[in-house]
């Protein structure tokens, strides 16, 4: 049976959850409650188990803060006895417009704290990502107030379509492979 560790970047604390930074967590909770499983409480942070069709996807959100997120996965991929490869980060991205995914197999962290973490943690940058887009719509000198802010409400109204489109790609990347996946879910 193939195995994945699909991490949600994130913060924890109820005043972060409806943030657009915490996009990570919002997927895995749609994927979740879709699948109707829940999250236990894990070491480093919250861990949730799926089976989809001959696949197992541990479905992690870390506790220990977007900048500090590599330590959970490092934990999580080592007991799991997963690879780098065998991972997929679901995560917010400035640069591409709202509601646009990329997926990508490797790359450089792109100024994210979350995706630093990692890579300095899991001493490589070789582990598939999947960018959410949150647009770049501040004034200079507010990025750290819009991507820890509240989405607006034309954004709210759009978020759950974007929010399934990202757990079908999930999904996708699970099942028929990231090649696939990409050639999907990257033009949309």
């Amino acid at each position: 049976m193939r195995r994945f560790l699909i991490t949600g970047l994130g913060n924890p604390g109820s005043e972060y959850s409806e943030t657009r930074h915490n996009i990570g967590f919002k997927v895995l909770d749609s994927l979740a409650k879709e699948s109707s499983i829940s999250f236990s409480n894990s070491r480093y942070g919250d861990l949730a188990e799926l089976s989809l069709k001959g696949r197992k996807l541990f479905l992690l959100k870390p506790n220990t803060y977007m900048n500090l997120s590599g330590k959970a996965v490092r934990f999580h991929l080592n007991t799991l006895k997963l690879t780098p490869q065998e991972l997929l980060v679901v995560t917010d991205e400035l640069a591409l417009p709202y509601g646009k995914l990329r997926l990508k197999s490797k790359g450089s962290d792109g100024g994210h704290n979350g995706l630093k973490s990692l890579i300095a943690e899991l001493s490589t940058s070789d582990f598939p990502r999947l960018r959410f887009g949150i647009s770049n719509e501040f004034q200079k000198g507010r990025q750290v107030d819009y991507v820890l802010g509240l989405w607006d409400e034309t954004e709210l109204k759009d978020l759950p379509q974007h929010i399934q489109k990202c757990s079908d790609c999930i999904k996708s990347f699970a099942l028929e492979g990231i090649s696939n996946a990409m050639n999907t879910y990257n033009s949309k």
